[in-house]
């Protein structure tokens, strides 16, 4: 059966989880950011849960070909061909970035995001019939045409829009939570009348794009937000911007990079927001197209990512999520590690998914902001 089943042909009914044992035990390095296990955890805790019986579907690998939708060939070839070494050449971290720091060469670099994108691209042609589906392998929004970016060697959102166009599926409102700004979608649709962009991101944090006055030749409205950014202040941004915008758009369907990396206890960002503020962006979001799709993203915290995105899980299936895990839940989160971090996890990070709010005052300068959005 070809990739491009309808969600009818599957038998799929309601939400649909994608994921990949492939993220099991899979790092970019003892000494990255990357370390930690984020969809393995969210796939154990949610089957500790019951939550995933007759709604889990395994993403296929993206073949060279399909990446090929956007990706330039010589860098899938050149990223296929560095896994097969097990090492970048010289050229490859000139032209492409791979085997630096950020972008590093390890045992699945290809199949990782491959499989990754392969998901997105799985998700993108069921929802061409219409539903909800999870990824929370996606929402790799740094990655470019021709080379690696910032932890992402492919844009699987890039390539899942393209094939929701593929298939007849023509307005698109994206919407980016992440602590970072989504350079790689903004590159691969700034302009595109029916692709409206919205991205609230740290300001002067990486990749330092997404200014408060770059429109993206008018479809993209980016709001770069202070330090300490709170679950107040996100709430007046979904009323204000966020759902404005998008319902005004009459989108065919809405994405969601659901990034955790604004949340207060992940260390590569500055932001405050608890978990709940993801859940009421997730919420407000699901009734303004027939077609969600609902992706992971950025967080470093394997406890905090865990636990905000199988409660986005939750929220996507209907599921009720009690304030006290049970025994095999609550085992999942202990039995976590985080190398080098040199942090112990706050008592409730193993027992409950529900973050304590974290509102606070709004201040003037979010204000401000928001209103030369609003305005234009």
């Amino acid at each position: 059966m070809r990739i491009g089943a309808s969600a009818e042909i599957w038998g799929i009914m309601g939400p649909l989880f994608i994921g990949s044992e492939i993220y099991r035990g899979s790092s970019y390095g003892a000494g990255h950011p990357l370390r930690v296990p984020r969809v393995s955890t969210v796939m154990d805790l949610c089957r500790a849960m019951g939550w995933l019986e007759g709604r889990y579907m395994t993403s296929p690998r993206a073949k060279p070909a399909a990446l090929q939708l956007w990706h330039d060939p010589a860098y899938i070839a050149a990223l296929v061909a560095a896994e097969a070494r097990g090492e970048a050449t010289a050229q490859d971290r000139a032209q492409f970035d791979l085997g630096t720091h950020a972008n590093p060469v390890y045992p699945e670099v290809y199949r990782r995001p491959a499989t990754g994108a392969g998901g997105v691209i799985l998700a993108a042609e069921l929802l061409a019939g219409g539903g909800v589906v999870y990824v929370p392998g996606g929402g790799t929004h740094h990655g470019l045409q021709a080379r690696a970016n910032g932890f992402c060697y492919l844009n699987d959102i890039v390539l899942g829009m393209k094939v929701l166009r593929r298939n007849g599926v023509r307005r698109i409102a994206y919407v980016d939570i992440d602590a970072h700004h989504c350079d790689g979608v903004e590159a691969g649709f700034a302009g595109d009348a029916d692709v409206l962009m919205i991205s609230v991101h740290e300001e002067r944090r990486w990749p330092f794009t997404g200014l408060l006055g770059d429109d993206g030749g008018g479809n993209c409205f980016n709001l770069p937000v202070p330090r300490g950014f709170n679950d107040s202040e996100m709430r007046l941004v979904l009323e204000r911007l966020i759902v404005p915008r998008v319902a005004a758009f009459a989108p065919d369907v809405v994405i969601l990079q659901c990034g955790a990396d604004a949340l207060e206890e992940d260390p590569l960002a500055r932001l405050s927001l608890s978990n709940n503020a993801h859940i009421g962006v997730v919420r407000a979001l699901r009734g303004l197209a027939d077609r969600f799709l609902v992706l992971g993203g950025g967080g470093y915290n394997p406890w905090s990512v865990g636990r905000c995105w199988t409660r986005v899980w939750a929220e996507l299936a209907g599921v009720e999520v009690p304030e006290v895990l049970p025994v095999a839940a609550e085992a999942v989160l202990r039995g976590l590690s985080w190398r080098g971090a040199g942090r112990v996890p706050a008592e409730a990070m193993f027992t409950t998914l529900i973050d304590e709010a974290r509102e606070g005052a709004v201040r003037d300068e979010v204000v401000a902001r928001l209103d030369a959005l609003v305005a234009r």
